[in-house]
């Protein structure tokens, strides 16, 4: 259950690999969320106006209820997590009171500057916590919460994507006819994904710029004007595979300011792509693990490898991201949190 399921953002991403991994489990799955192809589609449950600009509608609870019956374990997307629908928040945690729930922070509201003042997720002794990084386990320890740390996994053998079909279409040459980098920052475009240090990436370097995701978070008008005054070429265009982005791409960026994890730098480390990252404080603690990535700001490092490029990096990083994020491994460790909760 989420706010919304099914799409390419990071929560739905990774709601479907638990899906996936609760399947092998023997569990029967069931979807519910206010936006995108699921079982039972409830609209209260959308985003509020913090991230589409619009209310939505009020929680219908008999639909609620019927989504709910008879399920024996309630796994919450950050629904719970960001006050982005209070109103479903309040609604969700009152049908989930005393019954088995796994409450899935990918964020916490004091880590986003408008919800620094907004209180702790709700609490009850029929629900587990699961945060995807030790930060936020620090800190929901601090006010009473205790909660397991499950990090995002990864298929640790990714399927190949087409370079030359997707630089073909972008229209951008390949190395053989010259110089022409192509930076890829697969984020959507808001405030804090920080989309001038990617561009100022790719004008420091003279690559040609492709950002992937749609502006959301009113963020629409400052991204025309700073892909309007772009001095190098860009591109904004979601693709339907994205291996096929990382496979065109000379250079990954991912300037985020804040993430509660930030999937990209994982994946295109499997890839076998250099990555550049921002400042954000779950990158420095998977950076920790080994890897090595360049500081986004370092434009002078990423032009220097892109010149003489090192596999030995590229294997590293590609090696510290199967040891510790593998796909295969997350039935398991979803095992283990059923037995804790007594739910196997």
């Amino acid at each position: 259950m989420s706010f919304r399921l099914g799409g390419r953002d990071g929560v739905s991403v990774e709601a479907a690999k638990w899906g996936c991994a609760l399947e092998q489990l023997g569990f029967n799955i069931r979807t519910v969320a206010g936006e995108g192809p699921v079982d039972h589609l409830i609209p209260g449950l959308a985003p509020g106006p913090d991230l589409t600009g619009v209310d939505p509608p009020p929680v219908d609870i008999q639909a609620l209820k019927r989504a709910l019956h008879d399920v024996d374990l309630v796994v919450v997307e950050n629904l719970l997590s960001l006050p982005l629908n209070p109103a479903a928040a309040d609604a969700v945690a009152a049908q989930l009171r005393g019954r088995p729930a796994i409450l899935r922070h990918h964020d916490l509201p004091w880590q986003r500057a408008r919800f620094k003042d907004c209180p702790a997720p709700p609490d009850d002794p029929a629900w587990r916590h699961v945060t995807i990084n030790e930060h936020s386990r620090r800190e929901l320890a601090e006010r009473g919460i205790p909660a397991t740390t499950i990090a995002n996994a990864f298929d640790p053998h990714p399927p190949a994507g087409d370079r030359a079909a997707t630089r073909n279409a972008l229209g951008i040459t390949d190395h053989a006819k010259g110089e022409d980098w192509l930076v890829v920052q697969p984020t959507r475009a808001i405030a804090r994904k920080n989309v001038p240090a990617g561009l100022a990436l790719a004008e420091a370097i003279g690559a040609t710029y492709w950002l992937l995701g749609p502006a959301e978070e009113g963020y629409g008008p400052e991204l025309a004007r700073l892909l309007h005054q772009a001095t190098v070429p860009t591109r904004h265009a979601p693709i339907e595979r994205i291996e096929d982005a990382y496979a065109a791409s000379d250079v990954v960026v991912f300037p985020s300011l804040a993430e509660g994890f930030g999937n990209p730098p994982i994946e295109a480390s499997l890839h076998r792509r250099p990555v550049a990252v921002g400042p954000y404080r779950s990158g420095r603690e998977l950076a920790a693990l080994g890897f090595r990535w360049f500081d986004a700001a370092d434009h002078e490092a990423v032009r220097s490898f892109l010149r003489s490029p090192d596999t030995g990096l590229l294997d590293h990083n590609e090696h510290i991201a199967r040891t510790h994020f593998s796909l295969e491994q997350l039935p398991a460790r979803l095992s283990h949190l059923l037995h804790e909760g007594g739910w196997a």
